[in-house]
């Protein structure tokens, strides 16, 4: 089980779930994914719990409270791009036609970020690390294993990203009518994917989506159920990878996923 130490600029290195039930998720995830956790008062009414996968920072999460609900800050996970110069990613956010939500800022020794929107509307963060580099854990069970972003315009979502991270882009048919799956690329490795939403999805906001790594995806798939998740996209396979999509019970929609033997 590799520890990681850096996060490459323009990688994914952190993620974080904002919930209406801060007990209840910790709970609800501990239970799927072994995890433990670390919680950090972080002013009135404010805790940032640290998740832990084998004493390895993971992820985090912190409750949504009704007033920033109110404001249109609902229930989702939030997936950081690491970067060696925040204010400089920031700046060609808003150069590519994305907006900026809050930042750049310090977070006290531990980094300075930002929170931004492509043009479609997916948030995100961008992280500059000092003391916390992100996720000691990639690809492993119990950790990120993925970031996929749903967006409404492939063509323009690809432009933004690759103007920002410098992010190659290439896609290939799923199988369905119009609907090609995207790849994003940094130096031939691979950063995370996109999809058009389809009308029949529904009322879906553009959004970046989290995958976490599991031992066995069919085990996990039935234990959330059981759990009280509900099923978005059941269990498939695609080339070495088995996964499905689900909902947590306060409502956050999440990836699971198992990289097949050879």
């Amino acid at each position: 089980m590799p520890v990681m130490t850096t996060h490459a600029p323009g990688t994914f290195c952190w993620v974080e779930l904002a919930t209406s039930d801060a007990e209840a998720a910790k709970s609800f995830y501990s239970q799927l994914l072994g995890w433990t956790w670390i919680d950090n008062p972080m002013g009135e009414n404010m805790v940032y719990t640290m998740m832990q996968k084998d004493g390895n920072f993971v992820c985090a999460l912190f409750q949504i409270h009704e007033q920033m609900m109110a404001e249109g800050f609902h229930p989702h996970w939030v997936c950081y791009i690491s970067t060696d110069d925040v204010d400089a990613a920031t700046v060609r956010v808003t150069e590519a036609g994305g907006n900026v939500i809050n930042g750049p800022f310090d977070v006290f020794n531990a980094g300075r970020m930002s929170v931004v929107a492509d043009p479609t509307g997916a948030t995100f963060g961008i992280w500059q690390p000092r003391d916390h580099i992100g996720a000691g854990l990639i690809f492993e069970p119990g950790s990120l294993g993925w970031t996929e972003l749903n967006t409404t315009d492939t063509g323009v979502a690809a432009a933004f990203y690759g103007s920002v991270f410098g992010w190659a882009h290439s896609s290939r048919p799923t199988g369905q009518p119009d609907q090609d799956y995207h790849f994003f690329m940094l130096e031939d490795n691979g950063v995370g994917g996109m999809i058009q939403i389809q009308p029949d999805w529904g009322e879906v906001p553009p959004h970046w989506a989290a995958y976490l790594c599991v031992e066995d995806v069919d085990a996990s798939f039935q234990k959330a159920q059981e759990m009280g998740a509900e099923v978005v996209v059941p269990l498939m396979n695609e080339e070495n990878v088995r996964f499905a999509f689900l909902k947590d019970p306060q409502g956050v929609h999440f990836g699971i996923v198992q990289v097949m033997s050879e």
